[in-house]
């Protein structure tokens, strides 16, 4: 569900798993929603100098699981963490003696955070930020983004 505010902001792409979304290296932003037909629960930029650039840069850090603590990485954990569930499963693994590394457990998170992401290219960083910013301004959505309505 996005709403129609946000969805003339941008041209935006389809919807794809974030897990094998392969975004151009060019800066724009994107939008994760949680499920294939879930809420939009974040929106970020891929504008910087990056491993790979742009979006294409930004989204395989997280896909990588080495984004623990940041942006979209840091939300997804965060959440993860608080599913008594999910946190049952990596106790159960520690206590039979197979722990995972923490970039494992970065992976598990996105695994169970089920996201799906599109994203709208812009002509430069400076672009994407101010996308960014009306996005993060719409009412009434329950943003996982920790900068709340301010952006990043």
């Amino acid at each position: 569900m996005i709403s129609r505010e946000i969805l003339d902001m941008a041209p935006w792409t389809e919807w794809v798993p974030l897990i094998s979304a392969d975004p151009p290296p060019s800066p724009g932003v994107y939008l994760a929603r949680q499920g294939e037909d879930g809420p939009v629960v974040y929106v970020g930029v891929g504008a910087g100098p990056r491993k790979g650039g742009g979006l294409r840069g930004r989204l395989r850090r997280y896909t990588s699981g080495k984004a623990l603590a940041s942006g979209l990485g840091e939300g997804i954990f965060d959440r993860a963490l608080a599913d008594r569930e999910w946190l049952s499963e990596r106790l159960a693994e520690v206590e039979s003696g197979r722990p995972m590394r923490a970039v494992q457990w970065g992976k598990a998170s996105l695994v169970w955070a089920d996201l799906w992401v599109c994203w709208a290219l812009t002509k430069d960083g400076e672009e994407a930020l101010a996308l960014e910013k009306r996005v993060l301004a719409v009412p009434r959505v329950d943003w996982w983004n920790r900068a709340g309505r301010g952006g990043h």
